[in-house]
């Protein structure tokens, strides 16, 4: 009778348990979404196939199974498993874990130390693993949302091998409704569209995904999109301004912008707006883009970049977001050249190669007898007064040959601008 009570009291802490920690995989072969890494022939599954697992680094957005693959490969070594939090931890826990993994070691047992959010410790923090991954007392599996490139060292990194793992895509975030469906023996009250919605609302993450059908399941009637958006609220999107998702959404808006895609920059700045971005950070880099990007092909460009933060100022948000639009779309539609930004390029070079050679006497002014005296201004003929209003006169340094850095493309207003310079170019030698 005893045995029966304490099976029930373990049934139903179980079933008490959150579903995602339930579900959790214990085998590689459950684990959803990250193929490339632990397929038959990819390298992690190689690496536990061979017998012999290094360090490594888990690098992927939350919900992914970075913490779960590290359970696994536990179980698949004699290696004694150890987790930690960086946010929670500091240098005195490290010593502990440490010290304890040392006297393993001397009795023969290595130990699999799991670093959660390994980006968060210091410099000095991270150095203090490098001597225990040296001499094999520890193998360290970090686990970090963070690009490994900017937030750890390069002595850690260059010691452990990184794994990237991606965001759970559609298929594999029905995988993980269709076990908890099985779990709890029923299917989730969702119509459809519905289904679909609290995909979309989990962003890639699987914890997150099972963690609203724990709270879809509790209901006792069918919901719609409209009724499940009243049970959950929709997650905010993975973006934080000082990470490197901002870096890499801004990246993807410019690159829109340059390329003619007015569809894919709208779409990237309403995913930055939707983060928090700041809006000015984003009008920033549009009239930023209007001069590098579009230029002489399209001077007003440069205008309606500016005409849209000043509207953003006057208006703010909601309203302000239209004058965004307005501008995104129409740089996106503009005609590209690139050719200022390459012209000052090139001077900039040239300037610094050059030195600090001297105007030629045509191009200075003499405001006192002495400088009239010494040849300054002599030879300068005033453009207007010429009938092509045109002089011809150089205005490079005299030891310097003339260099063309400005070379306008045959797009746009600049198609007008380069015959005009062709003109010149001719008249010049012409006069010369």
């Amino acid at each position: 009778m005893g045995d029966l009570f304490l099976d029930e009291d373990l049934s139903a802490q179980n079933k008490n348990r959150p579903l995602a920690d339930r579900l959790r995989p214990t085998r590689l072969d459950d684990v959803v979404g990250q193929g490339h890494i632990i397929g038959d022939d990819a390298p992690l599954s190689k690496m536990i196939k061979g017998g012999r697992l290094s360090s490594l680094i888990l690098w992927g957005p939350p919900g992914c199974g970075k913490t779960t693959l590290a359970r696994i490969l536990a179980a698949h070594t004699d290696l004694h498993f150890e987790q930690i939090s960086a946010i929670f931890s500091g240098v005195a826990d490290l010593r502990k874990v440490f010290d304890a993994a040392k006297i393993r070691f001397k009795n023969g047992q290595g130990t699999l130390l799991f670093v959660d959010e390994i980006h968060r410790f210091n410099k000095s923090q991270q150095d203090a693993f490098l001597p225990v991954m040296e001499d094999g007392t520890i193998t360290l599996v970090g686990a970090t949302t963070e690009n490994p490139s900017f937030e750890l060292n390069a002595a850690l990194l260059s010691r452990a091998q990184v794994f990237v793992l991606k965001r759970l895509d559609d298929e594999a975030l029905e995988e993980l409704l269709q076990r908890a469906e099985a779990d709890m023996g029923k299917d989730l009250p969702l119509d459809e569209n519905a289904r679909a919605t609290l995909k979309a609302i989990a962003d890639g993450d699987g914890r997150y995904v099972l963690s609203l059908a724990q709270q879809v399941f509790a209901q006792d009637e069918q919901l719609d999109v409209e009724g499940l958006s009243a049970l959950v609220q929709r997650r905010a999107p993975l973006y934080d301004k000082g990470d490197e998702a901002h870096f890499n959404l801004i990246s993807a808006f410019h690159k829109s912008l340059r390329a003619s895609d007015a569809d894919a920059a709208l779409y990237w700045m309403a995913r930055m707006l939707a983060g928090g971005e700041n809006p000015e950070y984003i009008l920033r880099r549009m009239l930023c883009m209007a001069s590098e990007d579009i230029s002489n092909a399209d001077p007003q460009a440069l205008q309606v970049a500016l005409n849209a933060w000043q509207a953003y100022e006057r208006l703010g948000l909601p309203e302000g977001e239209l004058a965004m639009a307005q501008a995104c779309t129409y740089l996106a539609c503009a005609p590209k050249s690139n050719a200022s930004y390459m012209a000052f390029s090139s001077a900039k070079r040239m300037a610094g190669d050059t030195g600090s050679l001297m105007p030629p006497m045509h191009a200075t002014n003499a405001p006192t007898k002495l400088m009239k005296d010494q040849g300054y201004h002599k030879g300068y003929i005033y453009d207007h007064d010429t009938p092509e209003g045109f002089s011809g006169l150089s205005y490079f340094p005299p030891d310097m040959p003339r260099q063309n850095f400005y070379k306008p493309v045959e797009r746009g207003f600049e198609r007008d601008i380069k015959k005009r310079l062709e003109y010149w170019n001719a008249l010049r030698q012409k006069k010369n």
